[in-house]
């Protein structure tokens, strides 16, 4: 079930080892044996999977996955290419084009952008179909909560884009050398609130370039 890059799973075996995971990994196999379980097993870890440690530019965090068919992946608010938009999703891309005056790519599959540094990632890895958040508690969010840690001591500068009091939940555990970038949820319930002009996007790349560090190509 651990399908992880070598340097995610060196850093992590301390965690694999420990009660809490093993007896996620026994409920995982109870719920993949017997439910439809989203993501498939081979994409749990693609947020690590597609970015390495000392690669991380930025940090978007996100709940849980996508519990409807074929729509999660792996990584936070992404979909595959030729799914319609979640609500969430429609909304960044709103405040994409309305903050860098650019068009966004037609495709909400955002592996483009963990390519390029942007870790996508969900507090919780899995999901039952149809039932969100229903693989909350059993596990994950301490396992999820020591990836956060460990980025957010890395020495190199890392921009963290929290949206919403949940991931904002996670604030003290990264270092002051970070930028952290806090509004309301994307989510249509709350993006009126603040996230509708936060120009996280932009802010962003100023600080990464400010630190000679290439920008993300949001589009």
């Amino acid at each position: 079930m651990i399908q992880l890059r070598r340097s995610w799973f060196d850093l992590l075996k301390p965690e694999f080892e420990k009660e809490y995971f093993k007896s996620l990994q026994s409920f995982l196999e109870n719920e993949y044996a017997n439910y439809t379980i989203y993501p498939e097993q081979k994409n749990i870890f693609n947020a690590l999977n597609f970015v390495a440690l000392d690669k991380i530019k930025v940090v978007i965090i996100g709940q849980d996955p996508y519990h409807e068919p074929g729509q999660a992946q792996g990584l936070s608010f992404s979909v595959p290419d030729n799914f319609p938009y979640p609500p969430s999703l429609v909304n960044i891309f709103k405040e994409i084009e309305n903050d860098l005056q650019i068009k966004c790519n037609p495709s909400g599959n955002l592996e483009r952008w963990a390519k390029q540094g942007v870790l996508l990632l969900n507090t919780v890895l899995t999901v039952r179909k149809g039932l969100a958040n229903s693989h909350k508690d059993k596990g994950w969010e301490a396992l999820t909560r020591k990836i956060i840690e460990i980025v957010g001591k890395r020495k190199e500068p890392i921009v963290f884009l929290l949206w919403g009091s949940y991931a904002q939940s996670y604030a003290p555990l990264i270092e002051k050398h970070h930028l952290i970038l806090k509004s309301p949820h994307p989510s249509p319930l709350s993006s009126y609130r603040g996230f509708f002009g936060c120009k996280h996007f932009s802010k962003c790349n100023n600080f990464l370039i400010s630190n000679g560090q290439s920008p993300i190509d949001w589009h």
